[in-house]
Parts: structure tokens; sequence; C-alpha cells
């Protein structure tokens, strides 16, 4: 059951072949049996256990709000969430409770969802590995798969084995962590730079990033305002669209979000995909690329072209100039929104009372990570005055040439762009925390943060397993606002490549489910 898509799960539950409140248990019960991967911060049992009889009462009445009723699911924490604790993983918000719930937990809330937690991240998003949160590290689920475990060149001393496990990308590694290892069926991310769609791809799941302003951000502690996108992560494409469409439309609390009103659309099945024309930008063949992604970004174009479609290779010139234009501008706009932090109004203060300045100075000291100074004091520097032309204004510049460049290639005629998620597969641990956040935040961000100056919406679909046995993930971009054609050639996609289930002991114990089909790896 646990195993089963957000859809199936939804048509057990109005068939009755399973409780809201049994489907909340299992879930509860595979969170504490997971709980070795710390993808949850906070686990809200009581509650979720109360939402689950709500929405079983409505199921007896036959009265269910919608196909998200009764459904388990979690949400990052740099969500807002009434009455339950909101961290952004960092000391400073410790202890925080809000008063008020973000529009889209609420729109989940209102839609009879029930909330099991809030997920892990790196330190108020900023990350790449989520491995920088107060809370530690994430563990990706597929560290203790059959799959990774069999590909495991065996280490001839017993207490290496704990150093095997690998990273879930990050910021959002919790949330994709939690959907990764079946203890809900959708979660919550955000996305700034690739947060949603880079965990995605390392755990095996979807991750949806939509257009800039078709969700509303009211409620989501901001990074950076003109680039954060809550993002969707799901087990299957179809599922992202359900999640969407209760999600998506303008809200009075953000401004940026559009006026029109959004439809929630099915995705249509794709047969013929010979209309289409599928781009191939050469500029994402960045350095470091590893070559089996290569091989597998290539072997996915060639899908696309003996299925009839129009696959054409298009250049995006300012490409790389972005991942430098994206850190002025990603830390210009984190100096502006972590000045609130001062410790008066809420979350951490510090005891230094000798006066009002070093009692900021301290709580911001002992409140943020290195990281988190690290980027306040880089973009105060590109803010000042005798640097603000040189750097920030410049950069505003690319950042329009930048999306510019996507504009022209639509405009060309090209309906989807097709790109590789991340450069390899995930990092041992040990590995990855050899460099520093910002090395490896440039590095991971390289091939996703051009989307989110642009504005644009973009998906990762699990494509194949490494020759690692880990996931590997392909971007899909599309046009501003055309997400039902995103997501149909995403499903489209997905159906071709039959990306392999993850194979948990863990799950196993737990799902005695009524869905037990495994689906067959053929694309790799």
């Amino acid at each position: 059951m646990l195993r089963a898509s957000l859809r199936e799960v939804s048509a057990a539950l109005k068939e009755g072949h399973v409780s809201p409140t049994e489907l909340c248990q299992r879930c509860l019960a595979l969170i504490k049996s997971t709980k070795f991967l710390n993808a949850y911060i906070t686990v809200v049992e009581e509650t979720a256990l109360k939402q689950a009889e709500e929405s079983e009462k409505r199921y007896r009445t036959g009265q269910p709000l919608g196909v998200l009723d009764g459904i388990p699911v979690a949400v990052k924490d740099n969500f807002s969430t009434a009455g339950i604790e909101t961290t952004c993983a960092s000391e400073m918000l410790k202890g925080y409770i809000p008063p008020y719930s973000a529009t889209v937990v609420q729109k989940l809330l209102d839609q009879g969802a029930v909330l099991l937690g809030k997920t892990n991240l790196d330190e108020f998003a900023m990350g790449s590995g989520s491995t920088d949160g107060v809370f530690g590290p994430v563990r990706n689920p597929w560290s203790y798969s059959r799959q990774y475990k069999e590909k495991l060149v065996p280490k001839s001393h017993p207490e290496d084995e704990d150093s095997n496990w690998v990273i879930t990308g990050g910021s959002s590694g919790g949330s994709a962590a939690a959907v990764s290892s079946f203890t809900c069926f959708a979660a919550l991310g955000s996305d700034t730079g690739g947060s949603t769609r880079n965990p995605a791809a390392h755990c095996g799941v979807v991750g949806l990033k939509p257009t800039y302003g078709l969700i509303s951000r009211h409620g989501l502690i901001p990074l950076v305002n003109s680039m954060d996108v809550p993002g969707i992560l799901t087990r299957c494409v179809d599922d992202a669209a359900v999640v969407l469409g209760s999600l998506a439309g303008h809200d009075p609390k953000d401004s940026t979000t559009v006026q029109d009103s959004f439809k929630p659309f099915e995705l249509p099945n794709l047969t013929d995909v010979s209309k289409l024309s599928i781009g191939i930008p050469k500029e994402y063949h960045a350095p470091g690329l590893s070559s089996e992604i290569l091989a597998l970004w290539s072997k996915a174009a060639d899908l696309f072209k003996n299925a009839g479609a129009n696959v054409i290779e298009v250049s995006l010139p300012h490409t790389r100039y972005s991942i430098v234009c994206y850190h002025v501008l990603c830390t210009a706009e984190v100096a502006s929104n972590m000045a609130r932090f001062d410790g008066l109004e809420y979350g951490h203060r510090s005891d230094m009372n000798k006066s009002t300045e070093s009692m900021y100075a301290a709580t911001r000291r002992e409140g943020f990570n290195d990281v988190v100074r690290g980027r306040i004091l880089s973009g105060n520097y590109f803010l000042l005055k005798q640097n603000y032309e040189n750097y920030f204004v410049k950069a505003q510049k690319v950042r329009r040439l930048i999306a510019n460049d996507f504009m022209k290639v639509f405009r060309s005629g090209v309906d989807i762009l097709l790109t590789p998620t991340t450069l390899s597969d995930a990092v041992p641990y040990t590995e990855f925390i050899k460099e520093d956040n910002r090395t490896r935040s440039a590095q991971d961000d390289i091939l996703t943060q051009a989307v989110n100056m642009a504005g644009l919406p973009a998906i990762s679909v699990p494509t194949a397993l490494s020759e690692r046995g880990l996931p590997v993930g392909l971007q899909f971009i599309g046009r501003s606002f055309q997400e039902k054609q995103l997501l149909t050639v995403a499903k489209w996609f997905e159906k071709q490549v039959k990306f392999p289930m993850i194979e948990l002991e863990e799950v196993k114990r737990h799902d005695h489910g009524v869905f037990q089909h495994q689906k067959s790896a053929s694309f790799s």
C-alpha cells in the first residue's frame, strides 16, 4: 500500500480498501523505523492521527474533499505551519512556532491532506546536500537499497560499513528522502536554484519547480524573493500534476502570484510525439558532467528522436555566466532577507545585554552557521554603495540576457528543453564534506539555477540507475506557465524509461500492501 502512487491510494481510500487512519499509522510506523535517515525534524503524530480521523468521517459519509483527502504528506521545515515548530534547520529559529500557515500548507490541509511532519534541510535552505542543517545530515534511502548494496565493493573493515551512505542532495533533501522511502505520498520542497530538482534526481523521485508566480510564496521563509518557488516532490509525474492542481493560483497575500485563475488538469496519455520539438542546449554539456550522465542524456534524446519528435541542438549562450550571476543576486537578496533575524521579534535572542547592537551581533553570531553568515557577508559586499553598480546591477542585466536566451529558443519553435539535472549521481557523505558548501553549491546548481533566474517551469524525472546502483534524473524545462505541456511530455518519458522501484527491507516489513506491482528496469 505504501508503495502505491497518490492516485492509486486515493482510489483505495474511496473504495474502502484502506482507511485514512490505517494509512496514517502505517506511514508513522515507517517514519519511526527509518529514523536513521534523519528525513524529518518534527513528526506531529497526534495532529496527523486527528486529521486522519476527520478524513475518515468524511469518507464514511461519502463526502471526501477531493483526491488529497486522507493522503499523508510532509512539508519542508522552511514553510510556516501554525502551531508546529518551524526551524529552517537553524539555531536561529529553534523553538519558533508560527501563528499562521503558509498558503500552500493551508491549501493541502483544506483539501484533507494529513500532515505527518516537517522535513530536514540545509540551514535556511542554503546548500545542495542537506548536510548543513543544525539537525545533522539527511541520508539517501538508496544507500540502504538492494540495488546499491549489491554494487558496493565489499570493504575489508566491517566498521566502514556505515561510511558508505550517500547524500540526498539539497536543500530539500528531507522531503525527497521522505517520498523516496515511502513515508509519505507527496512532499513540499522549495526551489531557489535547484533545491527541489537536485534531491529529486539523487533520490529517484519526481521534482517539479513550477513557473515563478504560479504558486504562492506566502509563508515560505524567504531566501531569494525573486527566485524562490515552492516545489513538489512525488513518486510519479501524474501525482505531481495532482498536487500542482491543488496548490496553484492567485493568492491575495502574495502580490507576485498571477491574477489569472488556474484550472487543474488531468494529464493526457501522449501517444504521438511527432509534433514535438525538443531542444538540447549544448551549453549544458558542462565541465564535470559525468560520462554516464552524458550517455543517458544522449539516449533520452534518441528516445524522442526514434519516436518521431524533432530533436535539435540549441544554444543558450549566456549559460556560462549564469552561476556567477546567480551567486551575486542570491547572496544580495539573502543579506537583505536575513536582516529580519535580530533577536527582537522571534527566534533566538542572545543573553548579551551590554547594548542593543551587541545583542544583535551576538544573536546573529550564535543563531546562524558559517554558511549563512558567509552568504550575508558576500551579499552585503555586493550591495555596498561603491560595488552596487559593478556587481548587483550588472548581475541583473546578465539575468535579463539569460532569460532572453530561453525566450529566443522557445520563440524559435522549441517546445521543451531536455538537460541533465545533476553532474553525477549522489556522492558518499564522506566525499561530499571534503569541499566547502559554496564550492559544492556552485557545482551542484550549475544545471538548475538558470531556470530560476528566468522564472521557468522545470521538472526532474528519474531516468535510470547508475553503475553504482543510484538514481539519475534528467530535467525538462518548459515555457512559462505551460506546466500542462511540460508534465505531459515528462509523463510520456517516465512511461518509456520504466525507472525501477527502490527495494528497501524496511518497507517490505511494513507493507503488506494491496499494490505489489514492481516496475521493471529497462532504460540504462
